[in-house]
């Protein structure tokens, strides 16, 4: 017989398996290396969004210190992230662009992050402490987590947060479309991811459908991050385009940035169409009708 409701998975086992991987991921090794960073910040973004999603049925106090704690986490690992990816970058355009890279060797931000970074004393001992701090919050968010009751969470409730996220994500969406900054763009990225996040817990309810949709979501908001690395890239070198005063080269080099943005753009506006265009509504993106949760 057909049942007439689904149960929803729940958040918090979600939440705790997030947090305790994450200190797996950190006490794999010494320091983490750049895999387990990425993965580890993920894993934070993952457990936010779960309680985003169920914020308004949990006390703010407790919602509040643990978001505080995980964003925190996620920030502390923010700049190891950000120096390997911008070095990634640019060894990936100087291999691309060989000739272009040979006159452009004294803007000294691309020498640095074509350097190879040494592992000092120093490094490794800040590093050491900054791991003990990291794995200080997950355990004292995890602890909380675990002994919070939260058997009383609505799914009906969380469906409408849901709803909630998808309405703002299209509003983003057009605002983007018609007028796309960077910071703009990279809000639509993390609300997108929240989303996509927070998809989980509703697979249940069209399993097929809703794995697809977090597929193409995750695609959109991957495109999207590697635009805002580059942004980032640009910012951080200072550049500012000044007609009379600036080297050919580094002009050329910027070009070739941006056209590497207008790649991934041109990837993620068709995707972001499908989803987050005027006239659709969440419950024919998830493609189910549901009589009981």
């Amino acid at each position: 017989m057909e049942l007439d409701y689904v149960k929803l998975k729940q958040i918090k086992p979600a939440i705790t398996g997030y947090i305790r991987k994450s200190q797996v991921l950190l006490k794999r090794s010494g320091i983490p290396d750049e895999n387990a960073v990425h993965d580890i910040r993920v894993l934070m973004k993952k457990s936010r969004a779960l309680l985003k999603l169920a914020a308004p049925q949990l006390d703010k106090t407790y919602l509040d210190k643990n978001m505080a704690e995980l964003r925190e986490v996620g920030k502390i690992m923010c700049n190891w992230r950000e120096t390997s990816v911008q070095r990634k970058i640019i060894k990936e355009l100087k291999k691309e662009n060989a000739d272009l890279f040979s006159v452009h060797s004294e803007n000294r931000v691309l020498t640095f992050l074509l350097e190879h970074q040494k592992t000092s004393n120093e490094f490794i001992e800040d590093a050491t402490k900054t791991v003990e701090q990291i794995d200080s919050l997950l355990n004292k968010t995890g602890f909380r987590i675990r002994f919070e009751s939260m058997n009383m969470i609505d799914p009906k409730l969380l469906i409408k947060e849901l709803e909630n996220s998808y309405y703002e994500i299209s509003d983003l969406y057009l605002v983007c479309r018609n007028n796309p900054k960077p910071l703009k763009l990279h809000k639509l990225r993390r609300k997108s991811k929240d989303f996509l996040y927070q998809l989980l817990i509703f697979r249940p309810l069209n399993p097929a459908v809703i794995k697809a949709l977090e597929k193409k979501l995750d695609r959109m908001t991957q495109d999207l991050g590697k635009f805002n690395d580059l942004a980032q890239l640009i910012k951080s070198s200072g550049y500012y385009y000044r007609m009379d005063d600036n080297d050919p080269a580094v002009d050329e080099l910027i070009v070739k940035l941006r056209e590497k943005q207008d790649k991934y753009m041109s990837k993620v506006w068709p995707v972001a169409y499908k989803i987050f265009c005027p006239g659709q509504n969440l419950v024919n993106i998830l493609g189910f009708k549901l009589l009981v949760i």
